[in-house]
């Protein structure tokens, strides 16, 4: 008896060899196997657990219509969509563990899709021989997905590529043996966050919110944990949030690459989940700080954060159209949205005589931010600092007004 099951997934037309491989590495640890075909044109040298026929069902479609499409693209996007849903369905049914996919630049991109459409917890391990490849894009990142590089697998096994396939099987079986998936016990509570040198709210108000009986997460707003963020909410897993930390939603109208998708500061709204809202570091572009800074930026001050990260400091201009972004996802919100507005800064360099001070321009965005402001959602404007105390009290203030009156519910 094998005491956890993964998911073996990949094109066995072309890649039955490294597929058995996998499969038997992990049967030789003792977990189980269900295996699943999304090839097109071929067949497995034996029947998968899922056939191909399957996979394609599963969205809809079917491996005629792949064919006749007469298009790789259009016929691996069928089998993305397929695997998705039927991933899902089988472990929502208990049938795996933990997921494992091979493939090149093909299989990868069905992969990302089949890994974004299991819930957060689940082991999710990508062998591809692009991993950490500038060919992925950040939006197309599951927010814990593991990638390995499949090293000279392109063709055949060899023991170079045995090596990399051999750890990702390893890998994901004690990921599944191993893993603490999200009980859910406790009400959550979602905030977003940086470093406790520039922002630093989450140090009072987590105990604050913990002696609620809530659990708190806070999210590391630099791309990937907006991602991991915006999945939660869009599942409608917090009980509330704290979202202080939009830059993410900056990083993406500027154009930057540091982002977390198009959906940033949506899914909360769309989930009708209790918004608590602020602008911490709304300033600020992250930009990748080993490449040159973005042609819309130049001349711009940059603050360097460390070697891997750098920031550009908005205008006046830039700011304007942050206040109109934010405003703009918040206004179709669905449960209560209350919009803090610290009239006094955003973060710890943008205090008068820190290095990122520029009255001007925070006039400008705070203009805007009034101008703009829905009519679903309470602005209240605070003669404070973010990093103050007098904002963490105004945070919970509402928190408990919600508390008390139902909105936010410990059931």
């Amino acid at each position: 008896m094998s005491d956890k099951t993964i998911l073996v997934v990949g094109t066995y037309d072309t890649k039955d060899d490294e597929l058995t491989y996998l499969a038997d590495v992990i049967r030789g640890q003792g977990g189980g196997v269900v295996t699943m075909d999304i090839s097109v044109l071929g067949d497995p040298a034996k029947p998968c657990d899922h056939s191909k026929h399957e996979v394609a069902e599963a969205g809809g479609s079917s491996i005629r219509a792949a064919i006749d499409s007469g298009d790789e693209n259009t016929a691996m996007q069928i089998m993305a969509e397929g695997s998705a849903a039927l991933a899902l369905r089988l472990y929502r049914e208990g049938a795996f563990d933990g997921l494992i996919v091979l493939g090149g630049t093909m299989g990868t991109d069905a992969a990302l899709d089949l890994c974004k459409a299991l819930p957060i917890g689940v082991p999710k391990y990508v062998v591809s021989t692009v991993s950490f490849s500038p060919l992925i894009p950040p939006e197309r990142l599951p927010a814990d997905v593991q990638m390995i590089l499949w090293a000279g697998g392109l063709y055949g096994l060899n023991s170079i590529c045995k090596a990399s396939l051999s750890q990702a099987a390893g890998a994901v079986l004690g990921a599944a043996r191993a893993v603490e998936k999200p009980r859910f016990d406790k009400p959550l509570i979602g905030m977003t966050s940086f470093g406790k040198t520039v922002l630093r709210y989450m140090v009072s108000l987590k105990p604050a919110l913990e002696d609620r009986g809530f659990e708190v997460a806070v999210f590391h707003a630099t791309g990937m944990g907006g991602r991991a963020f915006e999945s939660l909410a869009a599942e409608g897993a917090f009980a509330a949030v704290m979202d202080f930390a939009p830059q993410e939603l900056g990083n993406h109208i500027m154009g930057s690459a540091i982002s977390a998708g198009p959906d940033r500061m949506t899914n909360a709204g769309a989930s009708a989940t209790p918004q608590i809202v602020s602008i911490g570091c709304y300033d600020l572009v992250d930009f990748i700080g080993w490449q040159e800074v973005p042609p819309k930026l130049a001349g711009q001050e940059v603050h360097a954060h460390n070697r891997l990260l750098s920031s550009v400091m908005m205008d006046a201009g830039q700011r304007r159209e942050m206040a109109r972004a934010i405003c703009a996802r918040l206004a179709p919100a669905k449960g209560p949205v209350v919009l803090l507005l610290p009239g006094e800064g955003g973060n710890e360099w943008d205090r008068p005589g820190g290095p990122l001070h520029d009255a001007e321009a925070f006039e400008v965005f705070k203009a805007e931010l009034r101008a703009q402001c829905p009519a679903n959602v309470m602005l209240v404007e605070l003669d404070a600092h973010i990093n103050d105390a007098a904002f963490s009290d105004a945070a919970l203030k509402v928190f408990d007004g919600w508390l008390a009156e139902g909105s936010v519910s410990k059931g």
